[in-house]
């Protein structure tokens, strides 16, 4: 009898965009990290409070909430590759101003820049994700897009420590912030312009409605509401992101503010959670090609909440291991979720992943586990808003896996 083997991760003819689509992957993972660098820098740069420096957060991850729905209807009017180039080209600008923001030298100027950025990340985010779910066999679709965002933690693991040692190496003050991202913004702007001449073979699907267009696209939002599950998924993306961006943004002040260790030794311990973080994805994505995704979420959520309870608990030196635990249990839970929520919604995909991209606005929830810490001089309290977005996503991983097995 003959074996069938395990399902490819994508086909030979879409090797290359593949390829060049998991690239992105790393850059805006790198540019996302950083932000948990700059918190502490301008806190020490700038005597700013943690309650402050969430501005940082907010300001970048606003930009998801206001232009996720118009970059989903741009891809869907113009196609990934224009919309990548797009986004490629707003986040290099964005990087660069940066050094203008350097010679004003107010928070806000470097706000301005931050924001820009994210604007461009909508842009790659909407556009990538989704499309590395279509270019193979569907039921590989949640495997493919772990495994490309394996690389969205490489990149944050090369941020957090390259940047980190950088920031943390001297006086904060006389630290130039600029340059990091100077050569960030020359690395994207040559990376657009390699993209603008490249051809990305548009998916079509057999239930493609034949108009183009802002119009079609605005039905497709509303059509979306009336797919159950894909707005329970929608509310649990929401949520984890609530978790993950705030736990990554406060990591620093939290191993600081309790005194295991320093500024610079912290960026280094943030590199090597990351990098858990990183082997999770790739063994998640391994995993999910024999063990239903669903049920891989469901166990990996209960992990999660079990770990941040014991964070929680202010148990020293487990509560740290326990907080390390938590990266590995939560790295599979971004593409997880975005892929099941996108299952079967053939032509509505871009219009999806647009709502979906506007998930990172959870982001901002770091501003209110700063305010906890900062109001209560609590630092294990805040961490009650990560449970109560793990607890989100266990229920819709629960009902998926319930659903799938009836």
């Amino acid at each position: 009898m003959m074996k069938t083997g395990k399902p490819q991760l994508t086909d030979k003819k879409y090797a290359i965009p593949f390829l060049l689509i998991t690239v992105l992957f790393f850059l805006w993972g790198f540019s996302r990290a950083i932000l948990d660098v700059l918190n502490k820098h301008f806190q020490n740069a700038l005597d700013i409070s943690i309650t402050q420096s969430a501005l940082i957060q907010v300001t970048t991850y606003i930009s998801y909430f206001l232009l996720a729905i118009p970059a989903g209807l741009f891809i869907n009017r113009w196609g990934y590759r224009r919309g990548v180039v797009c986004g490629l080209l707003l986040f290099g600008i964005g990087a660069l101003l940066f050094i203008p923001g350097t010679e004003i030298g107010t928070f806000s100027a470097f706000l301005c820049a931050l924001f820009v950025i994210g604007c461009g990340l909508v842009f790659l985010e909407v556009a990538a994700n989704p499309y590395v779910t279509e270019l193979g066999a569907p039921e590989t679709a949640t495997s493919r897009l772990n495994f490309s965002q394996s690389f969205n933690g490489l990149g944050c693991l090369f941020a957090t420590f390259a940047v980190g040692q950088f920031l943390f190496s001297g006086d904060a003050e006389n630290t130039n912030v600029a340059i990091p991202y100077t050569v960030l913004g020359i690395i994207v702007l040559i990376i657009a312009l390699v993209f603008s001449k490249v051809s990305l073979p548009e998916i079509k699907h057999d239930d493609d409605a034949d108009e183009d267009g802002e119009q079609s696209g605005l039905r497709n939002l509303s059509q979306l509401w009336h797919h159950p599950l894909f707005v329970f998924g929608l509310f649990a993306l929401l949520a984890y992101e609530v978790a993950e961006i705030s736990i990554n943004s406060y990591f620093i002040n939290f191993v600081t503010g309790k005194g295991w260790m320093s500024d610079r030794m912290a960026s280094v311990v943030l590199t090597f959670a990351l990098a858990v973080f990183m082997v999770g994805r790739f063994v998640g994505s391994w995993i999910m090609r024999t063990v239903k995704a669903s049920k891989m979420l469901l166990i990996c959520g209960i992990g999660t909440m079990a770990c941040t309870s014991l964070v929680l608990l202010n148990l020293g030196k487990l509560s740290m291991v326990a907080l390390m635990g938590n990266y590995f249990f939560e790295a599979i839970m971004f593409p997880t979720i975005f892929s099941l929520a996108l299952q079967g919604l053939g032509h509505l995909t871009k219009s999806a992943s647009s709502l979906l991209m506007m998930t990172p606005v959870g982001g901002c929830g770091f501003m209110l586990m700063g305010y906890m810490a900062d109001q209560t001089g609590n630092l294990s309290l805040p961490f009650v808003i990560p449970l109560i977005g793990y607890a989100v996503v266990v229920a819709f991983a629960y009902k998926v896996t319930k659903k799938t097995t009836v």
